[in-house]
C-alpha cells in the first residue's frame, strides 16, 4: 500500500511461507526476494571456508533468492570487520556457482574485503574510504547505503527496543549521533564516478509502509538528485535484482507495475508518502486518488 511491489527482506526463515502465499495470490504483498537464513561472521567460530559453501548450498536448498552475509559488526559498535578474506571469498564465490547474489552487511574494511571477493553488494558502507568505493565500481559492486532512516526508526519506535540485546539507554544516545555520518557517507559516495547507488531503507520492526522516508532522507539530508533517487528505486533497483526484463519500468512484456502519488517528487519528495494508486502485476491494488 506504500507503494514498494518488489522488496528484499535478508534474513528470516519466516519469509519463505509468506513469499510463497504472496505469490499464489494468497495475501497481499510485494514480491519478497529472501536470504532465509544469515550468514553471520564471528571469526573463526564461522567455520571454514568448506563449512560456508555448505551453508551457502543450505540457503539455496532452503528456496533462497540472495546470500545475505554479515562481514561486520554493527556500526554501533565500530563496524569492525568479522570474517577472513578466505571466508569471504568462499562464500560469495559458492554463492556465485549456486547462481545466486550476494548482499554484505559491510562497515569500514570489510567493504573492500568483499569486493574483492567478488561480492555482489554492499548493504550500509558507512565508513569506507574514497579508495574502498573506487574499487567497487573498478569490480563493478553495487552500493546501497542509507541516509539513516533505520536509526531514526529506532529512536521513533525507542520503547520498543530498549531493554532488548544491544540496545541500552547509553546505545540510544549513540544512535543518535550516528545518524549525521550516514548523510556524509552518502554524500561522499555521490562523489564517486561510476559508482552504482541503489535504494534501499534497510527498513525494519516499526518501519513497515515507511519505507519511502528513505527518499526524503536522501534527497533532503544526503544531497541526491530526486529524478536519481527515483531511478535508484525502480529500474536500476531491479537490474540490481537481476529482474530488468521483469520490472523497474514501464515498457511492452514487462509485469505491470505501476504506482501514482499525489504531486510531483522532482519538486516536492515528500509526495513520495501520498501514494494514490498501486497496481502489481496487472492487479489494482490501492485506487484512492479522488
Amino acid at each position: 500500500m506504500a507503494g514498494f511491489t518488489t522488496i528484499q527482506s535478508l534474513g528470516s526463515p519466516t519469509d519463505i511461507p509468506l513469499r510463497e502465499a504472496i505469490s499464489k495470490g494468497q495475501l497481499p504483498g510485494p514480491r519478497i526476494l529472501t536470504a532465509v537464513e544469515p550468514l553471520i561472521g564471528r571469526g573463526e567460530q564461522t567455520g571454514t571456508p568448506d563449512d560456508i559453501r555448505a551453508f551457502v548450498r543450505k540457503q539455496k536448498l532452503a528456496g533462497a533468492d540472495v546470500i545475505k552475509i554479515f562481514a561486520s559488526g554493527s556500526i554501533r559498535q565500530g563496524g569492525l570487520i568479522t570474517l577472513s578474506q578466505e571466508q569471504l571469498n568462499a562464500a560469495c564465490d559458492e554463492a556465485k556457482k549456486q547462481g545466486l547474489r550476494t548482499t554484505v552487511h559491510a562497515y569500514k574494511d570489510a567493504v573492500a574485503a568483499a569486493a574483492r571477493a567478488g561480492c555482489t553488494q554492499i548493504e550500509h558502507g558507512t565508513l569506507a574510504s574514497d579508495e574502498d568505493l573506487k574499487l567497487l565500481v573498478q569490480k563493478g559492486v553495487w552500493l546501497d547505503p542509507q541516509a539513516g532512516l533505520v536509526m531514526e526508526n529506532y529512536l521513533l519506535n525507542k520503547d520498543k527496543f530498549v531493554g532488548t540485546p544491544g540496545f541500552t539507554e547509553e546505545a540510544f544516545q549513540t544512535i543518535k549521533e550516528i545518524i549525521p555520518s550516514y548523510h556524509d557517507f552518502l554524500k561522499q559516495a555521490l562523489k564517486v564516478p561510476g559508482l552504482k547507488i541503489v535504494f534501499g531503507s534497510d527498513a525494519l520492526a516499526g518501519s513497515h509502509g515507511r519505507n519511502a522516508e528513505e527518499f526524503i532522507d536522501r534527497v533532503r539530508d544526503g544531497g541526491v538528485d530526486p529524478m536519481a533517487a527515483m531511478v535508484s528505486a525502480n529500474s536500476l533497483a531491479a537490474e540490481a535484482l537481476r529482474m530488468g526484463n521483469q520490472i523497474g519500468s514501464i515498457a511492452p512484456g514487462l509485469e505491470a507495475d505501476i504506482i501514482a502519488l499525489d504531486g510531483d517528487p522532482l519538486k516536492d519528495i515528500t509526495a513520495v508518502r501520498r501514494v494514490v494508486f498501486v497496481m502489481k502485476g496487472g492487479v489494482v491494488y490501492k485506487n484512492s486518488h479522488k
